[in-house]
């Protein structure tokens, strides 16, 4: 997977956290796609094609999740537990990017299914450098599913 060719899909409900995100990801040399849902509701209609974002030339299916797990309006293990439940994103590698280091947190995100669990690093080099090792695994080592790629008309409901 390159990155050049690769949506990430950062669902985080606080907008500087989003700009720190994809400052760190930029100084880290990842020239992701880089798409943002503010709440697991947008998050669910950015991966269901739901306007806003049924034009998939604009919104492309992710090929990688960063989830943030507290959120208004829902968590995202709620969001995770829908996503592993259905045949079109259940392959979607999904990381999540919490400030939570409680091991229950980290348990039950990865009993809902998550591929792995990163604790924000206060500092922005310790993030920038997270990121660093993140592409090189995610990007240069790991080997990606097949994303699922279902018509609209067999989705299933939400």
């Amino acid at each position: 997977m390159k990155a050049e060719n690769t949506t990430l899909l950062l669902v985080e409900d606080d907008p500087n956290d989003v700009v720190l995100v994809q400052r760190a990801l930029r100084r880290a040399g990842l020239a992701l796609q880089v798409r943002s849902a503010g709440s697991v509701a947008q998050a669910r209609a950015y991966l269901t094609g739901e306007l806003p974002y049924a034009d998939r030339a604009a919104n492309p299916i992710p090929s990688m999740i960063l989830l943030d797990l507290k959120m208004p309006g829902g968590s995202g293990i709620d969001l995770l537990t829908w996503m592993r439940a259905r045949a079109d994103t259940r392959r979607i590698p999904v990381i999540i990017l919490s400030s939570s280091k409680e091991q229950g947190d980290v348990d039950r995100a990865y009993d809902a299914g998550c591929n792995s669990y990163l604790v924000k690093p206060v500092a922005f080099d310790a993030l920038q450098e997270m990121f660093v090792a993140f592409g090189r695994y995610w990007l240069e080592f790991n080997t990606a599913p097949e994303l699922q790629r279902i018509s609209r008309s067999t989705v299933q409901p939400s």
